[in-house]
């Protein structure tokens, strides 16, 4: 007799997750689509947006398992912003430092606009953002989408902050993507105003409301 297909499910991260979790990082990384095409190094964008989480906050990392082992979608983030940063500039950086060296010009491709980012993580210090310490980033590669498993994600991220007492969350999410706007309105984000927010819109929300 055939046996039922296996079902995803909302699991901790493991370090054997680190290339799927990449794989879904970069095709999700441009307004929601692949960023392949404009990023050809693929580790670039998540040694940004992905691994510095899972290397300095393993237990705020949670994967979407398709049932078979594979990472389909993660959620990854924060507990507290400001050290964070401190971490990613004392140890991260000199950890990327050989692959993406500090930029001498101004970027002239998208990948050395990133590679800035890289070497800028101050700009994460928003004074705006204060009353919510946490941030993320979540993605889900598009098959795995539209089927509840980002609330899933979002719900296991906001437990564990709420379990170690972290007020508020808070995202930066490219403007014109609207797709991930709607998703972020349902799960009880709001808008936080911000002086020059530049092509970004910052949303926050309590860890425990909702």
């Amino acid at each position: 007799m055939p046996t039922d297909a296996p079902s995803p499910f909302v699991r901790p991260y493991r370090p054997a997750d680190r290339d799927a979790v990449a794989d879904t990082c970069v095709r999700t990384a441009h307004n929601g689509g692949d960023s392949r095409d404009l990023y050809p190094d693929l580790r670039l964008l998540p040694a940004l947006f992905a691994e510095p989480y899972c290397h300095f906050d393993p237990d705020l990392a949670f994967v979407l398992d398709d049932g078979a082992g594979r990472a389909v979608g993660y959620v990854v983030g924060t507990a507290d912003t400001e050290r964070f940063v401190t971490d990613f500039r004392r140890t991260w950086i000199p950890r990327m430092a050989g692959r993406y060296p500090a930029p001498t010009a101004p970027p002239r491709t998208p990948s050395e606009e990133m590679i800035g980012l890289l070497h800028r993580p101050e700009r994460m210090l928003v004074p705006e953002l204060a009353a919510y310490p946490a941030h993320l980033h979540i993605d889900l590669l598009p098959a795995w989408q539209r089927r509840g498993h980002g609330r899933r994600l979002m719900g296991a991220l906001l437990n564990a902050l709420s379990r170690q007492g972290v007020p508020g969350v808070h995202l930066g999410m490219v403007t014109v993507n609207t797709a991930a706007r709607a998703f972020y309105d349902r799960v009880g984000f709001h808008e936080i105003p911000v002086r020059d927010p530049g092509p970004l819109t910052y949303l926050g929300r309590s860890t425990t409301d909702g």
